[in-house]
């Protein structure tokens, strides 16, 4: 009895190898079309006033330029001395050491927290680091959904043009702990413009245009930058205010890549949005200038000034969240179909966030910006089938695949919806 219990789990392990490595691609991705235009017509015309929100969203925006000292404690700025506790690896995939840690924690300087107090721009689309240094810090890279792209030292990607306040430097003078509007990172001095009061009030005083098309733009100052969605320019009337690292500066974008904000949340401004988000690599906390889930979404609404924060859990507040973690799955797909507003919805389960686009053949859909979904790779072991960029699906992507972790599907963790309609 017992040869055959051992010739059972060898047969369900070799099994379970023989679907390790291979990745596939789910089938959401072929069963729904992937031109967010064909789910328009689940647009219903709602009475949300962009303008009227434009006026919080600016002043937001602006915000670090008023600020006379960092809203963030020293403590809370510290937040990222923890990784010098814990086994984490460095982009070669070998354990840090203490010693690197000690050598860091003391160039960042927070002996001078709020000292400097200085106001600036930024002058590049530039990541907010957790600690001064380029270089990543990983969990056990031979784990799934750990290592690369998966760098705990990026807390986001702040994009060129963003006013920002600077508590102070690391003692090397290479990175400065600074403050944008929703969020606060370590970020290299060379990617900073600081300002004067005679050039903020002058950066303040024209309307603000927004980037709708992403791509390449050299201007005409012998400077280029890959512009995304949510950037903002003030406009002079026939040219746009650009932050360079020798002034702020005069130049020509593309009329077909900018629009006045806000934009009017039309089913047209919609689609036109969302295509320059279908398709695009996944990029953890901005790397490699591409987005995650919760960048994605945030990009999605800022031309239409609605303002969200950062992360998949901080989206949920400012906004209307329903609590739905403890329906079955069955329950859970009736709410959302019944209940969720298309295009103004945010689904929301921990680590993750999604945009609902609407039903399909009674289905809830979704388009989001994935990693991956939950395998086991052997019978004792994790690991991921990548999907790796923005998709439209169901709540269950990926449940067709052999070796998925049907008791972790996406459907089964989601724990609530955002209604973002006031």
């Amino acid at each position: 009895m017992k040869l055959v219990k051992y010739i059972l789990l060898i047969v369900v392990f070799l099994a379970f190898q023989g679907c390790t490595t291979k990745q596939v691609k789910i089938a959401d991705v072929k069963n729904y079309s992937q031109d967010p235009s064909l789910y328009i017509k689940n647009f219903k015309q709602t009475n949300i006033d962009t303008k009227k929100l434009s006026q919080k969203y600016i002043k937001k925006y602006f915000s670090p330029w008023d600020l006379e000292k960092l809203s963030y404690s020293k403590k809370d700025a510290m937040w990222g001395n923890i990784y010098s506790k814990r086994v984490v690896y460095l982009e070669n995939y070998r354990q840090i050491e203490k010693e690197w840690f000690k050598k860091l924690l003391e160039n960042a300087n927070y002996d001078e927290y709020n000292n400097a107090k200085l106001k600036a721009i930024t002058t590049k689309n530039v990541d907010f680091r957790v600690l001064p240094t380029s270089s990543a810090i990983l969990y056990n890279p031979k784990k799934a959904g750990e290592g690369f792209p998966f760098d705990y030292n990026q807390n986001s990607r702040v994009k060129i043009n963003t006013p920002v306040f600077v508590s102070h430097f690391s003692k090397d003078k290479a990175w400065a702990l600074v403050q944008s509007h929703y969020v606060l990172g370590w970020v290299r001095v060379d990617t900073l413009y600081f300002v004067n009061d005679e050039e903020i009030k002058n950066f303040k005083k024209y309307p603000l245009e927004v980037i709708v098309k992403e791509g390449y733009q050299t201007f005409n100052i012998n400077t280029t930058e890959n512009l995304k969605v949510g950037t903002f320019f003030p406009n002079t009337d026939d040219k746009y205010l650009l932050a360079t690292n020798t002034g702020i500066k005069e130049v020509n974008i593309s009329k077909d890549s900018i629009e006045p904000f806000p934009l009017e949340f039309t089913s047209k401004n919609i689609n036109k949005l969302l295509q320059e988000f279908i398709g695009e690599p996944y990029g953890w906390g901005g790397l490699n200038n591409h987005r995650d889930c919760s960048s994605f979404t945030q990009d999605f609404f800022t031309p239409f000034a609605i303002y969200l924060n950062r992360n998949s859990k901080a989206q949920t507040k400012g906004y209307k969240y329903i609590d739905i973690y403890k329906m079955s799955n069955d329950e859970k797909k009736e709410f959302i179909a019944n209940n969720a507003i298309p295009f103004l919805t945010l689904i929301y389960l921990r680590g993750h966030i999604m945009l609902y686009i609407g039903n399909m053949d009674n289905e809830p859909l979704a388009m989001h910006n994935m990693w991956g979904v939950r395998t086991w790779d052997t019978l004792f072991s994790r690991g991921r089938n990548i999907v790796g960029k923005t998709v439209i699906t169901s709540l269950e992507p990926g449940i067709e695949i052999q070796n998925v972790d049907k008791n972790s599907t996406i459907l089964s963790k989601i724990r609530g919806i955002v209604l973002l309609e006031k």
